[in-house]
């Protein structure tokens, strides 16, 4: 067979094109500054802990997490900046409890989080705490749940806002008890612990950075950690699920990447970051925020997600919680 010179600049080019794609491919990650989304408020529990594990990462891998605060719509502005960004491994999300609640909370969101976001690895959970103010009449939940069944709607929740994480632990809390108790959401967690020192409401579901303190100090009562066991920084305080057979709810967190990501660099992120949790000094760190280490593979991080979709789902529509 003869072959002609086009033919073999024809075949140079297919080479040559076929080389410039094995280099590209093998171009180490990261190449510049990751971004890391968070769709939270700064100085919140989701914003410490990215500036926490960024800054171990940016050590591991040797570019810069630039950590950006993207707030809105309960995490959900943040969330679709990551669903539309480019899937190269350098734009990221912190993803956590509200992503979850929010697939079932928002119809029309402008992306769908389960199509969308890939889970790269996760980092932390914990748990929130039962409270109430220590002149409340139950020292216990047994006590509690005794109370609210003998006075139906006597007795108010607060919350965060409509479908945050201490608002739809609440409604699971009131489902699998049947008791009846009012909402009444807040615009943040903080102005909600305030009445509840204050005793303008009766409980508060709310996570543990924010209210352990008070809990030392005797200005709260913790009735129960919502975890299925319980903590290592409240070891006198019981598990819901001694009380509630099957409860649990918790606060967690982790990162996410935009869906078509090479498995490679998930890979390689999800490595990292399970290193960098792994590390004592961060593990004392997240002790202090009343996290434990969470870590996971991509697919097991899916299947933990999945799962907390289903649950938060259900309470959600049984609820007839709204987006405020």
């Amino acid at each position: 067979m003869n072959t002609t010179r086009r033919d073999l600049l024809g075949l140079v080019g297919v080479f040559g094109l076929l080389a410039s794609i094995g280099a590209a491919r093998a171009q180490p990650f990261p190449t510049r500054p990751v971004h890391w989304i968070v769709p939270f408020p700064a100085g919140g529990p989701s914003d410490i802990l990215a500036r926490l594990i960024g800054h171990t990462l940016t050590e591991q891998l040797r570019q810069p997490f630039v950590i950006e605060n993207r707030v809105g719509a309960g995490g959900n502005i943040g969330t679709q900046a990551v669903a539309t960004a480019p899937a190269d491994g350098h734009t990221l999300l912190l993803v956590a409890a509200p992503n979850a609640i929010n697939t079932a909370l928002y119809e029309h969101s402008g992306f769908n989080f389960v199509r969308d976001i890939a889970p790269v690895a996760s980092i932390a959970r914990g748990p929130l705490i039962m409270l109430v103010a220590p002149s409340f009449p139950a020292d216990t939940v047994e006590q509690f749940i005794d109370l609210a069944k003998a006075s139906p709607g006597k007795f108010n929740m607060a919350s965060a806002g409509n479908g945050t994480p201490p608002h739809v632990a609440g409604e699971l809390f009131k489902t699998m008890t049947g008791i009846e108790m009012l909402h009444v959401p807040y615009r943040g967690v903080a102005p909600a612990v305030t009445d509840l020192l204050g005793g303008q409401v009766h409980v508060l579901f709310d996570p543990m950075p924010s209210s352990i303190g008070y809990v030392r100090a005797g200005k709260l009562r913790a009735l129960a950690v919502t975890t299925a066991q319980r903590s290592e920084l409240l070891p006198d305080t019981p598990s819901l699920a001694e009380f509630v057979p099957g409860y649990e709810a918790s606060t967690w967190f982790g990162i996410g990447a935009p869906s078509a990501t090479p498995a490679d660099i998930v890979a390689k992120l999800n490595a990292a970051t399970n290193a960098a949790i792994a590390e004592p000094a961060m593990k004392a760190r997240l002790a202090d925020l009343g996290a434990s280490i969470f870590v996971s593979s991509p697919s097991e991080f899916k299947a933990f997600i999945a799962a907390e979709i289903e649950k938060w789902t259900q309470v959600v529509k049984a609820a007839g919680i709204k987006p405020a």
